[in-house]
């Protein structure tokens, strides 16, 4: 009986001891395990470190170049680029086909022919009472009606008699000048301007400011209605001075008038100044003076500037010389 509680107690001191060895063993190979992972992540971190920084630093970048985000917004774009290409291609197609609207053709052609620079807007200055020097303009040298839209297509020229409002706003004046309109179709109504003969001056100016607001041309020509005009050789002269951007043309003239010395300008009867010269006028409206007549006042406005001065005698109008386009009647 004791041989036999001998054997059974070493039996069980060995199974312990046989369970704490593989415990141990076990516990010694989860610890190896550990080390070992951790080993391996510490050097696939450092590893990734250091591809960031060696792609930062051949990039330039010290972060990502983009966002997903941002990423996906370019593909997105890509293949908005992809299908507007294909519809491109497939408009031409349609075109070369005969397949696009005839409508749209026209208006594209109408929008670049408005989009074309005028040669020039001639302002005939004008005042109540005078219906008959604008009759005899008409029938002179003046297109009217369709003719007067057929030189403004064709040949880039805008004809516009140029007049003030009545003191008595909407008087009988006034009302004689927007039924003569109706009729013509051919006013340039300046309505913040008083018809008086002392604002001459003023009126001019003004005409420049609004002529530039309705029209975008190369030139813009103050006459007097008491003038007749070769309407084709002024454009062909003016025509001649498109390369100048600053260019005043008319007959020039300096030294007395009425025995005071007044500087260079062109003679009121008529004169051109180019777009840049317009504008200048039109940002200064305010500050530019004016004096007893416009073709002084005119002349002033520049005084200063880079301009040049085009003493163009064909603008001499006191007698029909060799070769002029005007004369005063």
């Amino acid at each position: 009986m004791r041989s036999r509680g001998s054997n059974n107690r070493l039996s069980s001191s060995r199974s312990l001891f046989q369970w704490r060895i593989s415990s141990l063993i076990l516990s010694m190979f989860a610890t190896m395990a550990a080390f070992f992972v951790a080993c391996r992540l510490w050097q696939e971190a450092e590893s990734r470190v250091y591809l960031v920084k060696e792609l930062d630093r051949r990039t330039g970048q010290g972060e990502s170049a983009i966002s997903v985000d941002d990423t996906l917004r370019i593909i997105d774009c890509r293949e908005q680029q992809k299908k507007l290409s294909v519809l491109q291609m497939e408009l031409n197609k349609a075109k070369k086909e005969g397949y696009v609207s005839k409508h749209l053709i026209e208006t594209k052609d109408t929008n670049e022919k408005k989009k074309k620079k005028l040669l020039a807007v001639v302002g005939i200055l004008t005042g109540f009472g005078r219906r008959h020097n604008r009759d005899a303009i008409r029938k002179a040298w003046m297109p009217t009606g369709t003719t007067l839209k057929k030189l403004e297509h064709e040949k880039g020229i805008i004809i516009r008699f140029v007049i003030g409002r009545s003191s008595n706003h909407g008087d009988n004046s006034d009302k004689d000048i927007s039924n003569e309109n109706k009729k013509t179709n051919d006013f340039l109504i300046l309505n913040d301007h008083v018809e008086t003969p002392e604002e001459q001056p003023k009126k001019t100016k003004l005409f420049f400011v609004d002529a530039l607001q309705h029209w975008d041309a190369e030139f813009y020509v103050k006459v007097n209605d008491d003038i007749y005009l070769n309407i084709d050789a002024l454009g062909a002269i003016l025509a001649s001075h498109v390369n100048k951007p600053r260019a005043y043309i008319g007959c020039m003239k300096s030294g007395g008038v009425f025995s005071k010395p007044y500087f260079r300008h062109a003679s009121g009867e008529i004169f051109a100044i180019s777009q840049a010269l317009v504008q200048f006028i039109s940002i200064n409206k305010s500050i530019l003076r004016t004096y007893a007549h416009d073709d002084v006042s005119a002349g002033s406005w520049f005084i200063g500037l880079d301009v040049k001065h085009v003493d163009e005698g064909k603008f001499c109008c006191s007698s029909w010389s060799s070769g002029a386009i005007c004369a005063a009647s």
